[in-house]
């Protein structure tokens, strides 16, 4: 690896920058509860990369690739899980019976 400040530098810049490229998501997802438009393959594959990038840092011992994967990990994943309770909320409660294995028309009463 290269020595001096010019890698750390540019590693500093590039990390601030992709990080900060996820806050105005992150807020809006936040504040407003709309995640209608955000795509949770798309998070979910960020938040994996996030987390390999963050695991990559670690091994090399590299502070900028921790700190700012870890950051947008942080920022990606709050995206995420607000996208998954969005999408809960709007299938409702008859939704949940379904995902636990029951029909919702079997919680009324079957003729004899």
């Amino acid at each position: 690896m290269t020595e001096g400040w010019l890698p750390t530098a540019l590693g500093t810049l590039a990390g601030v920058l992709s990080t900060a490229s996820f806050v105005p998501q992150a807020l809006k997802a936040w504040r407003e509860g709309d995640t209608h438009a955000i795509s949770k393959r798309t998070y979910t594959v960020n938040v994996a990369a996030f987390v390999l990038w963050t695991l990559y840092g670690v091994l090399l011992g590299s502070p900028v690739l921790i700190t700012f994967n870890g950051l947008s990990l942080l920022l990606a994943g709050t995206i995420l899980v607000l996208k998954i309770r969005g999408e809960r909320r709007e299938r409702g409660p008859a939704a949940a019976g379904e995902r636990r294995g029951q029909r919702a028309e079997l919680s009324e009463p079957r003729p004899s």
